[in-house]
């Protein structure tokens, strides 16, 4: 077999950009293909996007409640097409990084078409056969649809579609209740639209802490954000232009429908059977080494499952660079790996829930928990829905945390930080803190485990009355 290149990326997304640059940087031959634009769904439909205008609808909320600070602002209007443009600007600005212009001065080969694979060696786009000594497939993910009666007749949005329109709906209903119906609900709720979250869970962000997630829907309530729980979307019709959507026994008349109801992988035009890649449930099948059940050809990001984040997608990138460029003898570790939903207030978490830790480790769990109402810096800031829960052993170790509240997804990485390093909850407490900051919330936290154990130490208890009785007794 000749071989024409040291790699060939299939998927120019987080995952398969990464791979390319950091391997053109090792002076590999590679060549990256991808059927549509450099950047991925982090780039045009995902973080950027979502971020930008989750901005610009937290401004509008501050601004419209800013009374409570003594600021008065006489008829607020919100330009939805100008807010829209912030998003466009912010996805022009770093568009930049991800261009195909970067990556061929890079030396890296791009190449852009639809392409399959015709043998367990060979891949082939625009009639060009490849050949690598590894390949990798980082295809990523697209939303799933819900088969609904009526739905697709009606029409809807997905995230791929949202934010390209200019003129808001004045009436909006998501279809499904984790992060992504729940962010892109709360900021259209904030620029206006009349919005209803369907979820079919007994509570909206399932895979969050259930105290956690009861703060941001107690949030959403104050803001007039209808939660339909327990609850299917089950057909849809138009009537005189409106949407008449079925959901339980209720009617919903609605402007659009945005359909964020999970992902599924992007794999159906690679022909991965010809190539002696299997395929499960979630995605692609891969080993601990991120090798498909063809060793040359190894799965990262999206298209394998799992956690279906960008910040994962890179550090999958980096086990596939270092095994397929090299030795296949890095395993990927998912012991530690942070996440944050950014809703208002945000949430954020790592490693076990409550009940997780308590199915492994019995009663040696420790729930440490802490109010942001008990932290200065988010009462100067009216900010204190919300807590901090670190969740250890009782001999210091760090299982999980759950952050719901103020800049929640920046404040969870000092408990990563000292997870990944394996060091005890103490270090937390241990350090000294800017005064007043809200990452006080982490040190009082980790606190409560030192009160905890104090509480039901009685013999402890007893022995510190004597001896401070004694010492009272010397004069």
């Amino acid at each position: 077999m000749a071989v024409e290149y040291d790699v060939v990326i299939l998927g120019g997304g987080s995952a398969g950009l990464v791979v390319a640059s950091a391997a053109a940087q090792l002076k590999a031959k590679v060549a990256l293909v991808e059927r549509d634009r450099l950047g991925g769904d982090c780039l045009w439909y995902g973080c950027v996007p979502s971020k930008s205008l989750i901005h610009a609808s937290r401004i509008a909320y501050e601004v419209k409640h800013a009374s409570r600070f003594g600021i008065y602002c006489q008829d607020t209007q919100i330009d939805f097409a100008k807010a829209m443009g912030h998003v466009e600007q912010a996805i022009a600005n770093i568009q930049p990084n991800d261009s195909p212009e970067r990556f061929a001065g890079l030396g890296v080969e791009v190449i852009f078409g639809s392409g399959k694979f015709v043998d367990r060696h060979t891949f082939e786009v625009n009639g060009r056969h490849l050949k690598a000594r590894a390949f990798v497939i980082s295809t990523g993910s697209r939303p799933a649809i819900p088969e609904i009666p009526g739905l697709a007749e009606a029409g809807y949005l997905t995230n791929e579609q949202v934010f390209s329109i200019k003129q808001r709906p004045e009436s909006l209903a998501v279809i499904g209740g984790g992060p992504i119906g729940c962010e892109l609900g709360q900021a259209f709720s904030r620029l206006g639209s009349e919005v209803t979250i369907i979820a079919s869970g007994d509570r909206i962000l399932s895979k969050e802490d259930p105290e956690a997630a009861e703060v941001v829907q107690k949030q959403f309530q104050s803001e007039n954000i209808r939660v339909l729980t327990k609850t299917r979307a089950e057909r849809v019709e138009v009537v005189d232009g409106k949407k008449y959507l079925w959901a339980g026994n209720q009617k919903i008349v609605v402007d659009e429908i945005l359909v964020a109801a999970g992902r599924q992988p992007n794999i159906e035009s690679l022909n991965l059977e010809a190539a002696g890649v299997e395929v499960g449930k979630q995605g692609i099948r891969v080993n601990d080494k991120l090798q498909t059940t063809n060793s040359r050809i190894y799965a990262c990001g999206d298209v394998i499952g799992g956690y279906q984040f960008t910040h994962v997608a890179g550090y999958e990138a980096s086990v596939v660079l270092k095994n397929a460029l090299f030795f296949p003898l890095n395993k990927a570790n998912y012991k530690v790996i942070p996440w944050a939903t950014f809703t208002d207030p945000e949430l954020a978490r790592v490693g076990l829930t409550q009940k997780q830790a308590k199915e492994q480790y019995g009663d040696d769990v420790y729930v440490l928990k802490q109010d942001f109402a008990d932290v200065d810096r988010a009462q100067a800031e009216a900010a204190t829905a919300g807590f901090a829960k670190i969740i250890t052993r009782g001999n210091g170790e760090i299982l999980g945390a759950h952050l719901v509240g103020p800049a929640a997804g920046e404040l969870i990485h000092e408990v990563v930080l000292a997870m990944f390093h394996k060091l005890k909850v103490s270090a937390l407490s241990g350090i000294i803190h800017v005064y007043p900051t809200l990452a006080e919330v982490n040190s009082k936290a980790a606190l409560q485990l030192t009160k905890q154990k104090y509480a039901k130490n009685q013999t402890l208890q007893t022995l510190l009355d004597k001896f401070f009785r004694f010492r009272r007794s010397l004069g």
